[in-house]
């Protein structure tokens, strides 16, 4: 059969497979199977961005190792391919992974082989909720067909997965609940969509430059600017509505943040230790940004070859409605001859300010402490 002629026939299998009243895992790994058939690859996968972990999770795939499917993740950062593909919402096709300047294979790839890759977003409402990937153990150029192709399918299978979601909206909701928070739920959901539309067109614009710009200092102050604007984006995956505001479940947003930077950090254990707390976004996401910066610098200068541990501890019930957000690692320190008045602390001390918290920075032998005192209420 000619391959144009495979492509169209597999996709009417997936839409037709769609129409059948069966579970979503079921459906994503028949997905998986029937995407190999048409390129002719033994390796697939779809992978679910996780808000909580801030990972891609593999909920379906063909070809993988047992017990790979439904517990193995995936980095989301952009030096992961699947990352790069979800962060900016962009195809990616790798034809030798040996030879990709700034991308990193996870272990799961390299214990299967994985020398070859090609990637697309599953989109929903225009924003990525996961990623559908094949892999090749042999060298493999992709051409625009089965790139082509690989859009269809995951356009069918995001419509799968939105239709699922609503299913199970549904179900878990009694009627009533159900109709005095639609309205709410929808405005928050559509806002959530733009905004994460802006923040992957702004990261893909990001990624751009550093390949139009390979010098390291440009290199490194796009790092830091994709640091940023994906710390910020995370807030936004944390948002719920409660009393007619929207605000950020501070705890749920640090780990998130947290794992994420661990993710990218070879050496560095982030440890959590949070206590729950709701802000309005306005005032989270300078915390976040606090913990992004403290964390990212801890694991730039404090640490040798031997790595090290940061923890990251949210206290609430400190003083008079307030709350106390501590980032510290067992680094070396600062040994008071060295420069302490740097854009990161003065960066850090603005945003406490913008969050109305009080900023402190503590250093010694034993490790640096950033330390955050803010009010909960207010």
């Amino acid at each position: 059969m000619p391959e144009t002629h495979r492509h169209v026939r597999i996709l009417a299998d997936l839409a037709n497979l769609a129409s059948e009243s069966i579970s979503l895992a079921r459906y994503l790994d028949t997905a998986a199977i029937q995407v190999a058939r048409s390129v002719g690859i033994a390796h697939v996968k779809i992978l679910r961005y996780r808000a909580e972990t801030a990972d891609l999770l593999i909920e379906g795939g063909f070809g993988w190792k047992e017990g790979t499917v439904g517990s193995v993740s995936l980095p989301s950062d952009l030096s992961s391919p699947p990352g790069l593909t979800y962060q900016t919402a962009l195809p990616l096709a790798v034809s030798d992974c040996s030879e990709a300047k700034g991308l990193v294979l996870a272990d799961v790839l390299k214990e299967h082989g994985i020398v070859a890759l090609c990637n697309v977003p599953i989109l929903i409402d225009g924003a990525a909720w996961g990623v559908l990937e094949v892999d090749s153990a042999e060298p493999r150029v992709f051409d625009e067909e089965e790139i082509d192709f690989m859009r269809a399918a995951a356009a069918v299978i995001g419509m799968v997965v939105r239709r699922d979601a609503d299913l199970r909206r549904e179900r878990d909701s009694a009627a009533e609940v159900l109709a005095r928070a639609q309205t709410r739920d929808v405005l928050l959901r559509e806002m959530q969509h733009r905004v994460k539309n802006n923040f992957q067109m702004i990261l893909a614009s990001v990624a751009l430059q550093q390949r139009r710009l390979p010098g390291s200092e440009v290199q490194r102050a796009l790092d830091h600017v994709a640091n940023r604007i994906s710390a910020i984006s995370l807030a936004h995956d944390q948002l719920a509505p409660r009393d007619d505001q929207h605000v950020v479940d501070l705890a749920g947003y640090i780990r998130a943040l947290a794992a994420s930077i661990e993710q990218q950090s070879d050496g560095v254990a982030i440890e959590v230790v949070a206590d729950e707390v709701e802000l309005p976004i306005d005032r989270a996401v300078p915390l976040g940004l606090i913990v992004n910066e403290a964390a990212t610098n801890s694991v730039k200068h404090a640490f040798g070859k031997k790595g090290g541990r940061i923890t990251v501890k949210l206290t609430a019930g400190i003083g008079y409605g307030e709350a106390r957000l501590t980032i510290a690692d067992n680094g070396s320190g600062f040994d008071g001859t060295k420069q302490t008045k740097g854009s990161g602390l003065k960066l850090m001390s603005s945003l406490a300010q913008q969050a109305g918290a009080d900023f402190a920075r503590e250093s010694g032998a034993l490790g640096t402490t950033i330390s955050v005192t803010f009010p909960v209420v207010g």
